[in-house]
């Protein structure tokens, strides 16, 4: 399993994230989906390199289907929103 750094994420008009970047990487972009399935099925680990410390990206079931989150400092705040787009 490879870990890969997120450093923008590209968004749809409402803000939900639909795909994960580093453009210093040959995997980047990562489609929402994709992204997914490689945490699902252990062949990726994502995460954001934050100032103070390493946040991992999780999936999560929603009420309108899976996607991707991460908690920085044990808040509930979807910090990829926070990411540059790409």
């Amino acid at each position: 399993m490879a870990d890969r750094e997120v450093k923008r994420t590209g968004k749809d008009s409402d803000g939900d994230i639909l795909s994960l970047c580093n453009s210093s990487q040959v995997w980047s972009p990562r489609r929402k989906t994709d992204a997914i399935r490689d945490i699902e099925n252990y062949a990726h680990r994502y995460f954001v390199q934050w100032s103070d410390k390493r946040t991992e990206i999780h999936v999560v079931n929603g009420p309108t289907g899976k996607y991707l989150r991460t908690d920085r400092d044990n808040t509930t705040r979807n910090n990829l929103d926070d990411l540059p787009d790409c």
